[in-house]
């Protein structure tokens, strides 16, 4: 006898279908006078606030088309989305109300709205007020909507946040984190803290210093061990490059603060500088430098393209000390602008451009001085962050803080207490612990340890910076250090998802990954 498939089964992956797809079966229905409606959301676990909002939207219209977020969109925290996007898409089509379901490949709603054309577009009544709405997504959504001559209906039905189950039915997190996260839930007016501290930095001007990077990828394929040579042969696909170093910093920083300056050196004549000014923010002005003869630092990386596995890398740099003259126009550049900032964030990566006289402006003309000193392998430990002997709040990790005090395996606390604190005159060091999360130090209280958020990780350069970039202007306007740590981690854990510097941590996302945290 032939085992037939389960019919509710194969009508539900028949109604999965491509973006394109649905396109084309809500355009037959406009000219058939059917009205589309569209949801669109995460729906990492359906539960019943989602069936009575698509219930009500099935009211609207004569077709309901479902998109969901792609998985690399879903920004809600470590290891989130719970279930895969084919998953997620799968369920709802099982759903008698659903005629259709798609997934979106998008951070926003907007590519589908543009596909489908919807005569209604559906959202939950918690998106009503455009101010509310921390994604800032709403109103490029219903612009989109408009744009179609559609309208947005706001459903008024019971309201579940999935997040809220996830976190506290769903053992989603290492113990560790569940335990830490737990607490910080409790009374629930941490995560009220922690907006309002991302919030309070809003106005703050920031002058930032620090060493010129082009970041380059080169993707390859691996082809094998060469026949002739002990070498690994590759075949090249293609290329990206960015604007690293203290241009990242920047960027980061300018989705939070309101005014942003670089400070730094290019070479005379490089053509990467075009490419550095269009990476930048609207809000980042960039005050140079130029050095005669001598590049801007560029750092290449040959990266094994199916499994994003890097090979090698390649420095293209002089790290020889900025000239006299130059050095005292950098100096008196800071003189003249530091006091006029909030504060001063230093990102050093040992290439050059900071020098003594420059640390001694720093320290003697920033009002709030925030310091990372790099620790890397063009620098080959000679840029310890002791070469800064004070500063108002110091961000490394534990291996540049290892080779600083020279402990190699000391516990943390006492490579700060013993080692570092010693040694600079500084009340508040963060040192990240990459998958382990990081320290908190002040000289006058006990270490304490923040997990990490995340162990998804896509590419880990940068992190370090986005981490610093955020947490100072944090640190400078006075709220707890282990708040900032928080933040941090969660900035971090953003961070590493992102390939290169494609993109910044922005503020809505950070925001929308911390309150699905903490929910």
């Amino acid at each position: 006898m032939t085992t037939q498939p389960e019919p509710e089964m194969v009508k539900a992956s028949g109604k999965v279908r491509p973006l394109d797809e649905l396109a084309t079966i809500a355009a037959a229905a406009r000219k058939e006078g059917k009205a589309v409606v569209l949801a669109h959301g995460v729906f990492d676990v359906l539960h019943h606030g989602h069936i009575r909002h698509l219930e009500a939207g099935r009211r609207e219209g004569d077709v309901l088309m479902v998109t969901v977020t792609a998985d690399r969109f879903v920004g809600k925290g470590p290891d989130r989305p719970v279930f895969a996007a084919e998953i997620r898409a799968e369920t709802l089509a099982s759903l008698e109300i659903v005629d259709y379901v798609g997934i979106n490949d998008a951070a926003s709603a907007e590519p589908a709205i543009h596909a489908v054309k919807p005569a209604v577009y559906l959202k939950g009544s918690e998106y009503a007020r455009e101010e509310d709405d921390v994604t800032g997504k709403i109103t490029g959504e219903r612009l989109a909507v408009e744009e179609h001559g559609g309208r947005i209906v706001f459903t008024d039905e019971i309201v579940f946040s999935a997040s809220a189950l996830i976190n506290r039915h769903l053992d989603v997190y290492e113990p560790e984190l569940r335990d830490y996260l737990e607490e910080r839930r409790e009374g629930g007016r941490y995560l009220d803290h922690a907006l309002e501290a991302i919030e309070g930095i809003a106005d703050l001007r920031v002058l930032l210093v620090g060493d010129a990077i082009v970041d380059e990828y080169s993707y390859v394929n691996a082809l094998g061990k060469s026949w002739k040579e002990n070498i690994i042969t590759t075949l090249h696909k293609s290329d990206e490059a960015f604007a690293g170093g203290v241009f990242a910093a920047a960027n980061h920083v300018a989705g939070f603060c309101r005014e942003v300056e670089i400070l730094t050196a290019l070479g005379e004549g490089d053509p990467y500088e075009e490419l550095v000014r269009g990476c930048l923010k609207p809000n980042v002005t960039l005050t140079p430098l130029y050095r005669s003869g001598v590049p801007t630092t560029r750092k290449r990386r040959f990266v094994e393209q199916s499994y994003f596995r890097k090979l090698f890398e390649v420095y293209y740099m002089d790290d020889t000390a900025l000239a006299d003259e130059q050095r005292a126009e950098l100096d008196r550049l800071i003189a003249e602008r530091a006091g006029g900032y909030d504060l001063v964030i230093v990102t050093d990566f040992g290439h050059g451009l900071i020098g003594g006289s420059t640390v001694e402006v720093l320290r003697r003309d920033s009002r709030f001085l925030a310091v990372n000193a790099q620790t890397n392998s063009g620098n080959q430990g000679f840029n310890p962050i002791t070469k800064y002997p004070s500063a108002d709040y110091m961000c490394l990790d534990a291996p540049e803080a290892r080779l600083a005090a020279g402990d190699k395996h000391g516990d943390i606390d006492r490579v700060l207490r013993d080692g570092l604190a010693t040694r600079i005159d500084c009340p508040r060091f963060i040192v990240t612990y990459g998958d382990h999360g990081c320290a908190v130090f002040e000289p006058d209280r006990p270490l304490r340890m923040i997990p990490a958020f995340t162990r998804t990780v896509v590419d880990t350069i940068g992190a370090g910076d986005a981490f610093l970039a955020v947490t100072s202007p944090l640190a400078a306007s006075g709220i707890p250090l282990d708040m900032a740590g928080f933040i941090g981690n969660a900035v971090g854990a953003i961070k590493v998802g992102i390939v290169g510097h494609r993109s910044s941590v922005e503020k809505p996302q950070l925001v929308k990954y911390i309150t699905s945290l903490l929910k």
